[in-house]
């Protein structure tokens, strides 16, 4: 790597940094403020989550259909295109005087959010490149550091009794101001044939098994997130206190394991660290469905969240490396794995309804098994054009 690439480099991936931060900011910001956005519309538990679908509907309606535009445009120019309003639409959902009106704005909301996450990936893949090592894990740990970050602020804004609407609009100024300075950073990657990128980014058959294991991972992430704190109070028969510390306590891990996930990598490999990483999620749920205690209920989600952190990074990686148009392949993998955003809080609380909530994390496990097989998928497109070496890196 040349001095000027060099410098170009660590100056794309201080400003991709800088994006995924945002964009988790953003994300902590608004959740912190769901319960005041719920009171303003006056919505019933149903109603409001109902509303709060829209969010992820819009985000997978959008993300087959960046790629083109990722690929045509300078990310200087497509970055923060996508950023800024996400930044800023979240004043919408504030402003919203009813229920119908807060899930159309957050459908917005969510268009904006999945089509820069396409985006700010495809560009994390292309400083990756530029460095030669894996930093895909850290840039996905900063963004965990930004949802806490950003849900902390909420925290004092709601405490301060200072309106969502007035709160959205100032960090969505702060927000945009970085996103503008850091912007013409980015680095440009090599243009695709316009011919070769479709206007709709089905995911490429090299991609499906990556997405599959990205998707198992989001379906752990998502489950422990919506039922840590249920699971916690009603099976374990934790305290209320402990069991609403139960997700800080799992978004703390996830953004841990991610800071610390590149070095695993540039030591192991990725196909390696994802199947350590699959057995680690596979004993957490395991030990979560047999809890019947908060301390090894605690330990479960903790392992859990280790498990699930750097796979999904990981996958986003593996898709942008595995051929000739990174965007696309990200897209396509991108639309699958948060459908298990979709998928999960339903199909937990489906089968406990059926069964039992322990019997739900029984499928977790499942699931987290399946990314111990398939990691072979996201060995370097190099070496899987290679016979597999012993250890299968």
């Amino acid at each position: 790597m040349t001095a000027a690439l060099s410098r170009t480099a660590v100056r794309a991936r201080i400003a991709v940094a800088v994006i995924f931060g945002i964009h988790g900011v953003v994300q902590g910001t608004f959740a912190t403020r769901i319960p005041w956005i719920a009171d303003h519309v006056g919505a019933e538990p149903g109603s409001l989550g109902l509303a709060l679908l829209f969010a992820s509907v819009g985000a997978i309606s959008t993300m087959p259909f960046t790629a083109r535009l990722v690929h045509r445009l300078s990310p200087r120019v497509v970055v923060p295109a996508f950023l800024i309003p996400w930044c800023l639409s979240i004043v919408l959902a504030a402003q919203a005087p009813n229920v119908p009106l807060l899930a159309v704005a957050l459908f917005l909301i969510g268009a904006a959010a999945g089509a820069c996450d396409v985006a700010m990936n495809a560009q994390g893949v292309v400083v990756e490149r530029a460095y030669g090592r894996s930093i895909m894990s850290g840039l996905h740990g900063i963004w965990s550091v930004g949802s806490l970050v950003g849900a902390g602020v909420g925290v004092v804004a709601a405490h301060a009794d200072i309106p969502a609407p007035a709160h959205f609009l100032a960090v969505g100024l702060v927000l945009t101001v970085g996103t503008v300075v850091v912007s013409p950073w980015l680095m440009d990657a090599e243009p695709a044939p316009q011919e070769d990128v479709p206007a709709f980014a089905l995911p490429p058959r090299p991609v499906v098994l990556i997405a599959l294991v990205g998707f198992a991972a989001v379906f752990g992430e998502a489950a422990a997130t919506d039922w840590a704190a249920v699971y916690l109070t009603d099976v374990a028969h934790a305290s209320p206190a402990i069991g609403a510390a139960a997700f800080s306590g799992f978004a703390a891990t996830m953004a841990l394991a991610r800071l610390v996930g590149d070095r695993l990598v540039n030591r192991f490999g990725p196909v390696r660290t994802v199947r350590l990483s699959g057995a680690a999620a596979t004993a957490g749920a395991v030990l979560v469905a047999a809890a019947r205690s908060p301390a090894p209920a605690v330990a479960g989600f903790v392992l859990l969240g280790i498990g699930v952190a750097v796979a999904v990074p990981l996958a986003f990686a593996a898709a942008g490396k595995a051929g000739p148009r990174p965007a696309q392949q990200i897209a396509g993998v991108a639309t699958i794995v948060y459908g298990a955003g979709l998928a999960a809080p339903a199909t937990v609380g489906g089968v406990a309804q059926a069964t039992s909530l322990s019997v739900s994390f029984l499928l977790v496990a499942v699931l987290a098994a399946f990314i111990i097989v398939g990691a072979g998928a996201l060995r370097p497109r190099d070496e899987a054009d290679r016979s597999p070496d012993p250890g299968d890196r």
